[in-house]
């Protein structure tokens, strides 16, 4: 077992889980990825309540994930490059959801590569030497200077 004590002052995972945790805000998050960015469109195809899809595109629009951009007669919601980084979360969100909730017929939706025209397997690696990371291939260690660190 790691001994990081500065993991519960000062945790990126936990900072991240309370801006987008809910489960409406990656729905949604999701959709903008997809690229809808109607009020309308977002409500439809999440079934979310109204006053719920309000507060969360309100909340994401606060926290720069989302640009609400006039448009004709309407206004959209569009990804920002803060919003766009998330991108590789929500892909890790739907490989684990396909591979261990998927019924019968299999995962509901493929991400198709452009540029090969595969099917993506998402996987996460080093930017340094492109190993694949898992959790057998990490140590996680103290930043100097971090709370909590010396």
């Amino acid at each position: 077992m790691h001994d990081l004590p500065q993991r519960f002052d000062a945790d990126s995972v936990g900072r991240a889980l309370a801006l987008v945790g809910e489960r409406w805000t990656l729905l949604i998050l999701r959709e903008a990825f997809f690229g809808v960015r109607r009020f309308g469109e977002l409500s439809r195809n999440l079934g979310v309540p109204r006053p719920t899809l309000s507060a969360r595109l309100r909340t994401l629009v606060d926290a720069g994930l989302l640009d609400r951009v006039p448009h004709e007669d309407h206004h959209e919601y569009r990804l920002t490059d803060r919003g766009r980084d998330l991108f590789p979360a929500i892909v890790a969100l739907m490989k684990w959801g396909d591979a261990h909730l998927s019924g019968p017929a299999g995962p509901p939706i493929a991400l198709r590569h452009d540029a090969c025209g595969s099917v993506v397997d998402a996987l996460l690696v080093c930017a340094h030497c492109h190993g694949e990371i898992t959790t057998a291939s990490v140590t996680p260690e103290a930043v100097v200077g971090s709370k909590g660190v010396d």
